[in-house]
């Protein structure tokens, strides 16, 4: 049975007021700082013995003013709010720089997701079905201030966009092959594929097609929006919800979802979810999911600004690189990264030697390996 590993990463916090994402509330005027999660998915081909790694969102902008002006400033209501751990930094804590790093997929592109790509000028980008206009400026403007995006954010040489779900597939111009880089020529083929049905899921990729990670279409949220769906070893699924969700109290029905009105959109009713009912349905067949998986044995949902899911695998060691150790080159590459905190595994009596050699702030539970 073929699968892959998954592995979070921190990629920053924001603060969301709740009344924008559930109701009904007693106070309004709550607000909740959450994280913005990523996740590395790795990948071991049988024949060839490689290991691809995709990286699932990037998380917060670790400099913030290089946010768009409209994108900044809304970000400045979702204080406290931080990108200074991103993904490179919790790569780098196991080892891993950029280079590493073969795709950079996104759940979808508003501004909490999307970090800053360019720390991965080597990685292919894969984004939804409908998500490159958003950023080409071929996109009408939508209500409510979240949904500013970036025109020129990705470099259409590296990036591939997933075909749309219900049409026929058909290849794209020659022109538009020929432009691409030689690498995400050759990765492709992995994403331009028909969609088919899954259990309850109506549209997915099989990626590898071995089954173990398939991305799954989840409209509703915002154009392109997909999720991911991944194999482990022991044979249950991780099922990688983005922002088809983004309080755990909708997925238990205690709330819903939230509307309200914006005096500078007169006349509209607004909602963090592009198309509501579209949204609603992709949440129904995720619970639908969790309460019977069927063939998938078991499945975990994980949302990306999931609190209470971040702190269970804080202690459980689900944040890259887990509970492995890491090695002194490593340990090297982390420090240049300026990643102060290092989490291996063994032995404490080796800390004081590892912090005075690496100028690092904290090592847990170091262990001295070979490559």
């Amino acid at each position: 049975m073929s699968f892959v590993s998954v592995h979070a990463l921190s990629a920053g916090y924001l603060t969301l007021p709740e009344r924008f994402f559930v109701t009904p509330l007693e106070d309004v005027s709550v607000r909740k700082t959450v994280p913005s999660l990523s996740f590395l998915i790795q990948h071991k081909d049988r024949d060839s013995g490689r290991t691809m790694r995709i990286v699932f969102d990037l998380g917060i902008r670790r400099k913030l003013q290089d946010y768009a002006p409209p994108i900044y400033k809304h970000a400045q209501t979702r204080q406290p709010l931080s990108g200074d751990h991103d993904t490179v930094k919790s790569l780098a804590s196991g080892g891993l720089g950029p280079d590493d790093i073969d795709v950079i997929m996104f759940s979808h592109l508003h501004w909490d997701h999307v970090g800053t790509p360019s720390d991965y000028p080597n990685s292919t980008y894969v984004v939804g079905p409908g998500a490159a206009k958003l950023i080409n400026g071929k996109r009408e403007p939508a209500p409510g201030s979240h949904n500013h995006f970036e025109e020129g954010m990705l470099d259409m040489k590296r990036t591939i966009e997933l075909p749309p779900v219900g049409l026929p597939l058909t290849p794209p111009p020659l022109e538009e092959q020929t432009s691409l880089s030689t690498q995400t020529q050759r990765l492709t083929g992995y994403f331009s594929q028909p969609w088919h049905r899954k259990g309850r899921f109506e549209a997915v990729l099989d990626v590898f097609g071995d089954g173990s990670l398939h991305v799954v279409s989840a409209p509703g949220h915002i154009d392109g929006h997909i999720n991911l769906l991944c194999r482990l070893e022991d044979g249950k699924h991780v099922y990688l919800a983005g922002d088809s969700c983004h309080d755990g109290r909708l997925l238990t029905r205690e709330k819903d979802i939230a509307t309200w009105t914006d005096e500078a959109y007169p006349g509209v009713t607004c909602c963090i979810h592009q198309d509501k009912a579209r949204a609603e349905k992709t949440l129904s067949i995720i619970r639908d999911t969790i309460r019977d998986p069927g063939e998938l044995k078991e499945v975990e949902v994980v949302f990306a600004h999931d609190g209470e899911w971040e702190k269970q695998a804080e202690d459980e060691g689900r944040f890259f690189p887990g509970n492995g150790c890491v090695s002194i080159t490593s340990l090297g590459f982390a420090k240049a990264a300026g990643v102060v905190t290092i989490i291996t595994s063994s032995s404490d009596n080796k800390l004081k030697d590892v912090k005075k050699t690496y100028a690092v702030d904290h090592v847990i539970n170091y262990k001295k390996t070979t490559n």
